[in-house]
């Protein structure tokens, strides 16, 4: 009875997860299938685990192969692979520990950092950008110059990641602090492009 009410516990936190802080947030519906289908094979998988009289050591070996799993045919952020985790740990929790206040208290802790880690209140103000500038510059201190005109905020960390002298261009990977709610936005030189990161 015990692991019937952890796997409903389970599914009630991964639909949490999810349906109320994930998608809403970043509306990729190719992953809702994959943060499921890793939690609900975790969870199985840990159940299994659980009720056999097998060591922790597999346990703990299960859950270093599952949280090294690289998905090569697409590349996904660094929020996404957090939610990847969260998914995994939702499930290996329930699975092996149970249903609890200490199981309970620690599926909300883990819901709870990813809401406020993810929340698009944090830090709304800053941004990261790739941009191809139609210069070749090489000095930092005049990319960080331009760049600040261009971008209207304050670059807090680039990293020069092509200078081209053949075709004259910079392509830059900036973190800035973008301008105040009201701020006129800055007007971009012809050939430089803004990619969002």
């Amino acid at each position: 009875m015990n692991a019937l009410l952890a796997a409903a516990a389970d599914l009630l936190a991964i639909a949490v997860l999810i349906f109320g802080v994930y998608f809403p947030r970043h509306h990729r519906r190719d992953l809702v299938a994959a943060f499921l289908g890793v939690n609900i094979g975790v969870l199985a998988v840990s159940t299994v685990l659980g009720s056999e009289n097998v060591g922790a050591g597999l346990g703990l070996g299960l859950f270093g192969v599952l949280s090294i799993i690289r998905l090569r045919s697409d590349e996904i952020a660094q929020h996404e692979v957090a939610y990847y985790f969260a998914a995994l740990a939702l499930g290996l929790i329930t699975g092996l520990g149970g249903l609890d206040g200490i199981t309970g208290a620690l599926m909300a802790l883990i819901i709870g950092a990813l809401w406020l880690g993810d929340h698009p209140g944090l830090f709304k103000r800053y941004r990261h950008q790739v941009v191809r500038l139609d210069t070749a510059h090489t000095d930092e201190t005049t990319v960080r110059a331009h760049l600040e005109r261009l971008l209207g905020g304050t670059v807090v960390n680039l990293s020069i990641k092509q200078v081209d002298m053949v075709n004259d261009s910079t392509l830059v990977e900036v973190r800035y602090l973008a301008p105040a709610a009201g701020t006129p936005a800055p007007q971009a030189a012809p050939g430089d492009r803004v990619t969002a990161g």
